[in-house]
């Protein structure tokens, strides 16, 4: 048996059991891929994929053990490398970060700067995408470390850990009546249209959970991924924006000139969690865990690991 059979064992499974998308992806061809399947299957003495002529249907029971094997043995081949990358070049190489849009636009660039300053020959890979997605990209070890708000402690085959606390706000046109208001409640928001994020994104679960638990159906106008975006349809009119808290520092700064204002309403749809993630049992280089602090000072070497070995 050898390393390239376990690697199309595995990859076969993430292709849906579709050996031509399997070769594509491994640059090699599909005969070559069923006959190295089969190879290791005849080494085995055991059936990985139970088949319907030469089309795999299914992952067989023992199938199943080998291929949690076979994801553990490449898991450690990968470490093996970072291990050599980090003795043999200290302080250089790329730091994979996965994350959502929110994150990346108003959260990490200066944490990103200052990795730089720190690490001046580390390269940055920035991958964004939804929470599934950052998950997906940690196992599929795309990326080191991932954050989100949604998602990520829902995986097993990942670490997760809080990084920080923040709270949705009210976006308001500055002549718009709640914005003079004190006290908003949430059946104010409710006879508003509102401009908010798609259902995967930014915390858009406490907000349609609070509108719920009231027995209310909120009249959503216009759903993004992007900060932005909603504040820029708020500007026009057409709603009350509902955004994550460090993407309305622009609106708090210049204090209504802009045209819009911003409402704490935490108080509405409760706090959420931004969270760190790690592919359980990865090896983890110098520069990712100073990363790690920078974005939070409670996430040490030391709290990092210990998670590791807790799972």
């Amino acid at each position: 048996m050898n390393l390239h059979q376990f690697r199309f064992v595995q990859e076969a499974v993430r292709r849906n059991l579709n050996l031509t998308d399997t070769a594509k992806a491994l640059h090699t061809s599909q005969p070559g891929v069923s006959k190295a399947i089969i190879e290791l299957e005849q080494e085995l003495g055991v059936d990985i994929f139970a088949r319907h002529g030469k089309r795999l249907k299914r992952v067989t029971e023992p199938g199943q053990h080998v291929l949690k094997s076979i994801d553990l043995i490449l898991r450690e081949i990968g470490n093996l490398k970072r291990i050599g990358e980090q003795y043999s070049a200290q302080d250089t190489g790329t730091l994979s970060i996965a994350t959502t849009h929110t994150q990346a636009r108003y959260v990490l660039p200066e944490k990103v700067a200052s990795l730089r300053n720190t690490y001046p020959k580390v390269n940055i890979s920035l991958h964004q995408g939804s929470p599934d997605q950052v998950a997906q990209m940690l196992i599929d070890e795309v990326a080191e470390i991932g954050i989100a708000t949604e998602s990520l402690a829902t995986y097993s085959d990942l670490i997760t850990l809080p990084c920080y606390q923040w709270q949705h706000m009210l976006v308001l046109p500055t002549n718009h009546p709640l914005a003079q208001c004190k006290d908003v409640t949430l059946q104010d928001v409710a006879k508003e249209p509102i401009i908010t994020y798609h259902p995967s994104f930014t915390g858009r679960t406490k907000i349609d959970d609070a509108f719920k638990t009231l027995h209310m159906e909120p009249r959503i106008a216009l759903e993004a991924i992007d900060s932005d975006v909603i504040k820029t349809y708020v500007k026009l009119g057409m709603g009350v924006g509902i955004a994550a808290e460090m993407a309305v520092k622009d609106i708090l700064e210049d204090e209504g000139k802009n045209g819009l204002v911003a409402k704490p309403a935490g108080h509405l749809f409760g706090t959420n969690v931004t969270r760190v993630a790690f592919k359980r049992s990865a090896y983890l280089r110098n520069f990712v865990y100073t990363f790690a602090a920078l974005l939070n000072t409670a996430l040490t070497r030391n709290a990092i690991e210990e998670a590791m070995h807790q799972h």
